[in-house]
């Protein structure tokens, strides 16, 4: 990790950069699949899976007797884990249910609220060199409690064509039974297009690379959803002379191994810390089976010494991580002055581990900065807020004239007229 000691407000921009292509450089590829899909439908699917993924599909959908077969080749420990986890991101997905918000604004005029799912949504689930089992039950499961009628999954081949077994273990464990072995650009280009093989969607939610976050971008041209930009992994740790290296170099550390072109970042008002840390990283990447992953992220990775708490926490807003672990003595300072993350962790038993799989929390979350104005995805990610009202002649006949004063001062004269009809017939 590169060590930068003491920036000035007017370096943090450009020393904050993620390691990231962009996005204009990925577009032309993105454009293309689209448009193979959009004219050869799953034909072009099949194309690009063979070409990117290298493996030649007869059919995109698993079976039924794939995802039974799969449950015989996941452990019962891995079966009980993911249990364990299910109840907890089902418990509090579902204590983000609201009720109806109903009210009179005045006598006469009643609005409310309700909300009502998505009717059909579609699940990226990446493979590649770390099938993320874990993201079925961060999305399917808020998908099932909020009633979404269609749930489909996409998730790439290996390179004999099938479907890691855990990850169709978990989709059924979730309630997802309609899963087609499709990655990448192909895969977000069906679900937004739709083919003969693969429903088209409203909403796709799911983390992936680059290039799967700019086809997402690139499926809203179509009217199609995405729930927020979601790219390569991050993570940044606020650490003080009191944290524990060993921790500290262990979490930045399980961030870096997801892949070459995530980052992680220590920010720390200790210049001891920084080689205690460094020495940590050493000795723990040495018995790491993805080592090679994780030190080229630790290339593009930074820890920087920050004069005061003050400093650091306007730096980490800044920055806005993904993922945002808090192991300081002044612990509420860092806690309450947080404007931008994706999802906190607090305290020196709070790895970000837990959050990627089984405290609860969601995990599918705003990356390269696009935590100051996106949340994560939640029970609300997968439901439509839609806004009801009704009013009575009385209510009409006392809130009308004030309607047909403002539709007039804005030269809105048949929005006024639509008041003015009524109000002669109640008159």
């Amino acid at each position: 990790m590169e060590q930068i000691k003491y920036p000035s407000p007017s370096q943090w921009e450009t020393l904050l950069a993620r390691p990231t292509a962009s996005y204009e450089s990925l577009e032309p590829l993105v454009r293309e699949v689209f448009n193979a899909v959009a004219q050869n439908g799953d034909q072009a699917v099949s194309d690009y899976t063979k070409k990117f993924d290298g493996v030649s599909l007869e059919s995109f959908a698993v079976s039924e007797a794939e995802i039974t077969a799969a449950s015989v080749e996941v452990s019962v420990e891995l079966k009980r884990a993911m249990a364990r986890a299910r109840l907890n991101i089902e418990t509090f997905h579902r204590a983000q249910q609201t009720q109806k918000v109903y009210l009179s604004t005045q006598e006469g005029v009643d609005c409310w609220q309700e909300k009502r799912p998505i009717e059909s949504v579609g699940l990226y689930i990446p493979g590649g060199s770390a099938p993320l089992f874990s993201t079925i039950m961060m999305l399917a499961i808020p998908a099932e409690i909020a009633g979404c009628k269609e749930r489909i999954l996409c998730t790439p081949p290996d390179q004999n064509g099938a479907v890691n077994p855990a990850i169709l273990y978990a989709a059924a464990l979730c309630g997802i039974t309609k899963i087609y072995r499709v990655g990448g650009i192909q895969a977000i280009a069906a679900m937004t297009l739709g083919t003969a093989s693969i429903p088209k969607v409203y909403k796709i939610f799911g983390p992936g690379n680059q290039y799967v976050t700019v086809a997402k971008q690139w499926a809203t041209k179509y009217q199609v959803a995405i729930d927020l930009p979601a790219g390569p992994s991050e993570l940044l740790v606020a650490a003080d002379a009191t944290a524990n290296p060993r921790y500290v170099a262990a979490d930045l550390l399980s961030q870096a191994e997801h892949g070459p072109d995530s980052q992680v970042v220590l920010v720390t008002t200790s210049e001891s810390l920084l080689a205690k840390v460094e020495k940590a990283i050493e000795e723990q990447l040495k018995q790491l089976p993805r080592r090679e992953i994780a030190a080229k992220a630790l290339a593009n990775s930074k820890a920087i010494l920050m004069s005061s708490d003050k400093e650091a926490i306007a730096l980490i807003n800044a920055y806005a991580p993904e993922h945002y672990i808090i192991m300081v003595a002044n612990e509420q300072a860092y806690v309450d002055g947080v404007q931008n993350a994706g999802s906190v962790f607090i305290g020196p038993y709070t790895p970000e581990s837990a959050g990627d799989y089984a405290s609860g929390t969601n995990h599918t979350l705003p990356t390269n900065g696009y935590a100051r104005q996106y949340s994560g995805v939640n029970l609300d990610s997968f439901l439509k807020a839609i806004t009801f009202q009704k009013i009575s002649d009385q209510g009409l006949q006392d809130l009308g004239p004030e309607i047909e004063v403002m539709a007039a001062a804005e030269g809105l004269y048949a929005h006024k007229n639509a008041v003015s009809i009524r109000l002669k017939d109640l008159s």
